[in-house]
């Protein structure tokens, strides 16, 4: 682990309620964050099989375009029922030509927990 060299961190992230929250964090310490929107409006394509790879992907990606240390997460449901799914692809059940909608995704978790063909506990993780 490395020291900070200055008092900004990026948030690898486009969520302003996200960087609302993490401002709060670690203003205490002296710190300020700012959102790698900031810097640039592309977001890297998050191509990993997990919540760590997808994050080192988006910090890797705010450093390159910032030149400062970054923070990153990546988060989704995972549903034990349907073996963790979606899991890193949250994001992907929820895409719609006009944006997110996951309320939608959530409707295809429950049709996909509904046509299991016995009863399965209702245990999920975020």
């Amino acid at each position: 682990m490395r020291a900070l060299g200055g008092q900004v961190l990026v948030l690898a992230s486009h969520n302003s309620g996200k960087l609302r929250e993490i401002k709060d964090l670690i203003a205490p310490y002296g710190l300020t964050a700012r959102s790698v929107s900031d810097f640039s409006s592309v977001e890297p394509e998050e191509s990993g099989t997990t919540f760590a790879q997808n994050a080192r992907i988006k910090a890797h990606a705010a450093v390159a375009v910032s030149g400062l240390p970054a923070l990153s997460d990546d988060s989704g449901l995972a549903v034990d029922a349907l073996d963790g799914a979606p899991g890193v692809y949250t994001a992907d059940w929820a895409e719609t030509p006009s944006g997110r909608d996951f309320a939608m995704a959530m409707g295809k978790v429950q049709t996909k927990l509904e046509a299991l063909d016995a009863p399965h506990p209702r245990t999920a993780r975020f």
